[in-house]
């Protein structure tokens, strides 16, 4: 909850003797301003190291230091909050809404650290943000020495400008991300589906009331934690997807799909995959997640393993020599499902490859091509 910052009046009793020509309230208004301005300020700058490193990706190891900087907080409140001191009613009045705002940058803080996290996870990173040093406090006092409450407020108004441009540049990243992912898989015929922010609204029809809107910095924060959730859908999808390597390392491809010179005829014939030459032995790797439909020999194909992928895929893996899978098998992507081999009508050990949609088979390459794209996409 928000500390509501307030200043009593004075209490009654004696007055401290001053030297001739000093007013009291005057004193006790320079006394409590030089206070409250150097507790604000300190807090202010205090936090904002902590903004900087927190955006640059490294908010795990400043977690302890943020608690300890909003404990000095709560101490220079308390010590403010415990004595009493006549003020003029117009710094009274600025001070508390300093005060309000440094609780917004809190409050701030805490949203951008938790929509950071989760960046993190997804391998996306903040706006660096430009640190804060000490030489930086000078700009915030007066000529006369006091503490100077406008340029303090600016500061602490930089920083909230800072973090709202580290929240804005995950947004941003994320929805370019996701639309990356969208276009590359619906050019191969996969649909991504992505959660829809006006799903399972609504509710009854209730007058608006004036204090009760949602604060702006939370909706921003909603709108953040959005496109991250659909790029992790996205992304998910494209993880899922029949467009990865089916065989680890650096085998040459000694065959493409389409029309090619027949290896036993010598005529022209049509190939329906991709073949890797590769040792007898080696792991066949499903190239996306799925369920294991068939596990067997196919005339021509030798032993072969097929797995069902969403939107009606379908991967072949033929000439193999053994299976590691056994049918109704859920596997993930890079689960290892048969071994090389050369059976069927095979002139030597290799993998041949195919996708297949409706009976009707597709040029492998195309999904795997998007599947590096996207690979590098993720970085």
């Amino acid at each position: 909850m928000r500390n509501k910052a307030g200043f009593g009046r004075a209490e009654s009793g004696s007055t401290p003797a001053l030297r001739p020509g000093i007013r009291p309230a005057i004193f006790y208004g320079m006394f409590t301003l030089l206070l409250s301005g150097n507790a604000l300020l300190g807090t202010a700058f205090l936090m904002s190291p902590d903004i900087a490193r927190l955006l640059d990706g490294t908010s795990g190891q400043i977690v302890e230091a943020y608690e300890d900087r909003i404990a000095q907080l709560r101490v220079e409140v308390d010590r403010l909050h415990s004595r009493s001191y006549a003020q003029s009613g117009d710094i009274n009045l600025r001070l508390q809404e300093l005060a309000q705002q440094q609780e917004e940058l809190l409050e701030q803080h805490q949203l951008v650290k938790v929509l950071v996290n989760k960046a993190d996870e997804l391998g996306i990173k903040a706006a660096s943000l430009p640190d804060h040093n000490a030489g930086d406090l000078a700009s915030t006092y007066a000529p006369n020495g006091n503490p100077d409450i406008e340029a303090t407020a600016s500061a602490v108004s930089l920083m909230m400008d800072e973090t709202q441009i580290a929240m804005s540049s995950i947004a941003e990243s994320a929805t370019e991300r996701t639309n990356s992912i969208v276009s590359e898989l619906s050019g191969l015929g996969i649909r991504v589906a992505l959660p829809d922010v006006e799903d399972g609204v609504g509710g009854p029809f209730l007058a608006a009331t004036a204090d009760a809107d949602t604060p702006s910095m939370v909706r921003d924060a909603n709108t953040v934690m959005s496109a991250l959730l659909r790029y992790k859908a996205a992304r998910d999808t494209s993880d899922s997807a029949p467009v990865h390597l089916p065989i680890s390392g650096s085998f040459r491809q000694s065959s493409g799909f389409g029309n090619r010179t027949d290896p036993f005829s010598g005529s022209r014939a049509f190939h329906s995959g991709l073949d890797f030459a590769a040792p007898s032995g080696t792991l066949v790797l499903s190239a996306g997640e799925g369920v294991v439909s068939f596990v067997g020999t196919k005339s021509g194909y030798g032993k072969v393993v097929e797995v069902t992928h969403a939107n009606g895929f379908i991967t072949r893996y033929g000439h193999l020599s053994a299976f590691l899978s056994e049918k109704g098998q859920k596997v993930g992507t890079g689960t290892p499902i048969a071994k090389v081999g050369s059976t069927g009508r095979s002139t030597g050990p290799h993998l041949h490859f195919e996708v297949r949609k409706a009976d009707r088979a597709l040029d492998p390459k195309d999904f795997l091509e998007a599947g590096k794209r996207l690979l590098n996409l993720f970085g």
